[in-house]
């Protein structure tokens, strides 16, 4: 069992930015490929970004190319996603996502374990 803890969210203007954090704990967070996605209420779980177990492979979702990037910290059990240039458009509850796998998952039916999420607020 993972126990995935997302932190970092916020109530921000258009143009800032945010740093979201996601801590691991329960398994070898080494094996784990990691995901954010974001929802609004009556849409899908949208793809922000994927990096693999490793670190050296990253995959963003449209909305998140050039603006958002993911990364992770082995030392912590954690993984980040910095997002610059916010739009309001973002404003969502984003979620933390693992997988024991040495692919980069990019749907959320790919991932075994979720936060409970963490709301991101951009004003215009």
């Amino acid at each position: 069992q993972v126990q995935l803890v997302e932190s970092g969210g916020g109530l921000v203007q258009a143009g800032d930015s945010l740093r979201l954090s996601c801590t691991t704990s329960g398994r070898t967070f080494a094996n784990y490929a990691m995901g954010w996605f974001r929802q609004v209420p009556g849409k899908e779980r949208e793809f922000v970004a994927s990096v693999d177990k490793s670190g050296r492979s990253t995959f963003y979702g449209d909305s998140a190319k050039g603006r958002f990037t993911i990364s992770r910290d082995s030392a912590k059990n954690t993984v980040y996603l910095q997002m610059n240039s916010l739009k309001p458009e973002d404003t969502a509850v984003y979620y933390c996502a693992a997988r024991s796998t040495s692919i980069l998952p990019r749907i959320p039916d790919d991932y075994t374990y979720w936060g409970q999420g963490t709301q991101v607020t951009v004003s215009s």
